[in-house]
């Protein structure tokens, strides 16, 4: 039976959200793998929609079990705002599962990401502040706070004492306000209460579900070029964003993965600095924005825009093992005269078809484009790939032969029915 991992292609707002609630309705478990509360997926399910920024998008589905891998880092104020929303929307949250393994960001991460950026100023990175790279820094340097330390809160304690000796001297030399360890455990002893009864070894589960035959929906969070390893360094997240964090984020081994489905928009975005080489400041670029509404779900910034660039999606393919992609936001292009791909860069007279290895070469690089023709007709309304317009289809095409992978579904709307299947054979 399929696991199938959904990643995304770019820099993250592909669309997965949509895609994982597609595919979520056919499975019995879906996994959030990695990142944490700076993702966002927004989900429109008939007339409801859901913005997801922690809590696994096929909550939403009674007969789906959401899990929250050891990848994955735990803003508990984020975790139980969203859980109430759900079920005050009647939702039940019970079926929940989360790592023990986990870690959890505290608030002294999220000030410290904040002054962080603030200190950078015009280098800042772009993050969201909401302590992730502070989360996983201490994960690394072996001094983090896990999910289960909520079950044994002298430990807790212990470590909490032990993390703001170190933080708030940092804090304090901004100039900023000592955090009290007293009132941080007011609000954690709440917490451990209410999280106790869904904490589980989650590779164990997993592996067992996957052997008895249940089917597995692996989420990513954010996209390949915010890789902590394989993205657009120091411009990234701190998480392993592709595929292969699937394994490590969800305790599952490589020989369990089905098939990888990676999620690309018909455009190209990101939010946040770093280099963007098709990116348009010009009318084309603020069409994009304004007809695909490329507002971020975490933080409301507004995305930088610019033409495909199918440099960036070899490279993701390439390193995920796509099997097919989700061509997320089709129905944006549609009323444009023509519809530029980008197929290589030019950097100081020499032309690379493959993402450059070395950073001064990608940030200073310059897109080769491919010109074609675009379609007049809205395809919003579109539901097989038959109906769609003949230069539409060439669209999809040039990216499937330039990419060498198969576009198995087709999204021409925030709609699940807006949505073409083409060539998706899991089932």
């Amino acid at each position: 039976m399929p696991s199938i991992v959904v990643v995304g292609m770019q820099w993250g707002d592909e669309g997965k959200g949509k895609i994982v609630d597609l595919l979520s309705e056919k499975m019995d478990i879906n996994v959030r793998y990695n990142g944490g509360s700076n993702a966002g997926h927004t989900i429109v399910n008939g007339d409801q929609s859901f913005k997801f920024h922690l809590i696994p998008s096929g909550i939403i589905y009674p007969h789906v079990i959401p899990v929250i891998g050891a990848g994955v880092v735990i803003d508990l104020e984020v975790l139980f705002t969203e859980l109430e929303g759900l079920e005050a929307r009647g939702i039940d949250t019970k079926r929940l599962l989360i790592s023990g393994n986990a870690h959890l960001t505290m608030p002294y991460h999220k000030v410290l990401d904040q002054l962080s950026e603030k200190r950078l100023g015009k280098m800042a990175i772009g993050t969201t502040r909401r302590g992730i790279g502070p989360t996983y820094a201490d994960k690394a340097y072996r001094s983090g706070i896990r999910v289960q330390d909520l079950l044994d809160l002298k430990i807790f304690y212990e470590k909490l004492v032990a993390a703001l000796k170190e933080k708030n001297r940092i804090i304090k030399a901004y100039g900023r306000e000592p955090l009290d360890p007293e009132k941080i455990m007011q609000d954690y002893i709440g917490y451990a209460e209410k999280i106790k009864e869904h904490v589980i070894d989650v590779a164990r589960y997993l592996n067992n579900a996957l052997d008895a035959g249940s089917d597995v929906l692996l989420e990513g969070a954010q996209g390949t070029f915010l890789d902590i390893d394989y993205g657009t360094y120091p411009f990234v997240t701190s998480s392993s964003a592709i595929a292969g964090g699937a394994t490590t984020g969800a305790g599952i081994p490589p020989k369990k993965i089905s098939a990888v489905l990676g999620v690309a928009k018909a455009y190209t975005t990101r939010v946040g600095s770093g280099p963007f080489p098709t990116e348009l400041e010009d009318e084309i670029g603020n069409y994009l924005a304004e007809k695909g509404y490329e507002y971020g779900t975490t933080t409301g910034r507004k995305r930088r825009c610019g033409w495909l660039d199918v440099v960036l999606l070899k490279y993701a393919s390439m390193i995920n093992g796509t099997d097919y992609i989700a061509l997320t936001k089709m129905d944006v292009l549609s009323g444009l005269e023509t519809i530029k791909i980008c197929v290589a860069y030019e950097y100081e007279g020499k032309t690379y078809e493959d993402y450059p290895s070395h950073q001064t070469i990608f940030h200073k690089a310059k897109p080769i484009y491919e010109e074609i023709p675009g379609w007049k007709t809205d395809i919003s309304d579109v539901t097989s790939y038959a109906q769609l317009p003949k230069n539409a289809k060439n669209f999809i095409k040039k990216i499937e032969e330039l990419v060498k992978v198969p576009i198995g579904i087709i999204s021409v709307g925030p709609k699940r029915s807006q949505t073409i299947f083409k060539e998706f054979y899991l089932w």
